[in-house]
């Protein structure tokens, strides 16, 4: 089963046209459908419905796709481990990051590496945690660095992970900045700036103001903290956001949760480094997450 035809099928899914998939792997059209006919042939089966306007895969195309990841991840798998020399870092890496580690970790990280490495050619992506995920599934990026949390599926491996401690936070005009102990009541009566509903963050703090039987006023969500925090700067409402955030335009509030166990008392999430399980990284990956967790612990 020949893997470039493999890997022509699999894109093909993905990205749902052969136009497209043909852009992606820099070939011609008749190209890539030429190896999907060929693939189809060999197992003697239609695997893709070119017959409606959106591209369908066949069952069995849908039998196939699990099997053909597999299959493509083990001849990467063996040219790592077949490598003549596995000290030689060059070529390149592709990297997705969500736009809060984007602007708080990356550079420090990406200008470290640059510096070692410089014969390693970076292609980045930025994106939301959930969209990185979707976009690893395909095998669009070789390393993620996202928020992780209980509900992430499976099928992924943590390389590393560290604490993004967070606070609740207004702007320094705001009513409650002038009280000496605001609590959880205090701020249920004003609107909370807060990621979607999906983002484990907002499900820590909607948990919080259920506990305590108080109303919660989520306004205008959006998963990007740099909005948040203008918009809480400017005094439209309050947030938590992590204390890396925090700055002369933010008061933090410190004691909120002061009612709570000292295992309750914080408000964190942690961030990470995630790749597909059963697909080895890289050596420049490698030298990656290396870097990555020495800057990290360093600042714990």
């Amino acid at each position: 089963m020949d893997s470039n035809a493999l890997k022509a099928f699999i894109t093909i899914v993905d990205q749902g046209s052969f136009s497209e998939a043909a852009e992606q792997l820099h070939l011609t059209q008749p190209a890539i459908s030429k190896r999907l006919a060929a693939l189809e042939n060999q197992l003697g089966t239609t695997l893709v419905d070119r017959s409606h306007r959106q591209l369908r895969m066949t069952d069995s195309g849908a039998r196939l796709l699990p099997h053909a990841r597999k299959i493509l991840d083990e001849i990467h798998n063996a040219r790592i481990a077949l490598s003549p020399d596995s000290s030689l870092i060059e070529g390149e890496l592709q990297i997705i990051a969500s736009h809060h580690i984007g602007l708080h970790h990356l550079p420090n990280w990406l200008r470290r590496f640059k510096r070692e490495y410089p014969q390693v050619a970076i292609n980045l992506q930025f994106m939301e945690s959930d969209a990185a995920y979707e976009q690893m599934r395909k095998r669009n990026a070789e390393l993620a660095f996202v928020t992780l949390s209980d509900s992430m599926i499976p099928g992924f491996d943590v390389f590393a992970h560290w604490p993004d401690p967070m606070a609740f936070v207004v702007g320094v005009d705001h009513p409650v900045a002038l009280l000496d102990r605001p609590r959880l009541a205090d701020l249920a009566k004003h609107p909370a700036l807060l990621p979607d509903t999906t983002t484990s963050t907002y499900r820590v703090i909607s948990r919080l103001f259920l506990e305590e039987n108080l109303p919660l006023h989520p306004q205008m969500p959006t998963n990007y903290l740099e909005t948040l925090k203008m918009m809480t700067s400017v005094g439209l409402g309050w947030s938590v956001l992590p204390l890396s955030m925090a700055d002369g335009s933010l008061k933090v509030l410190d004691g909120v949760l002061a009612k709570k166990t000292a295992a309750e008392h914080r408000v964190s999430r942690v961030l990470g480094a995630i790749g597909l399980t059963g697909r080895q990284p890289g050596n420049a990956a490698k030298a990656l997450l290396s870097i990555v967790q020495e800057e990290e612990d360093g600042l714990e």
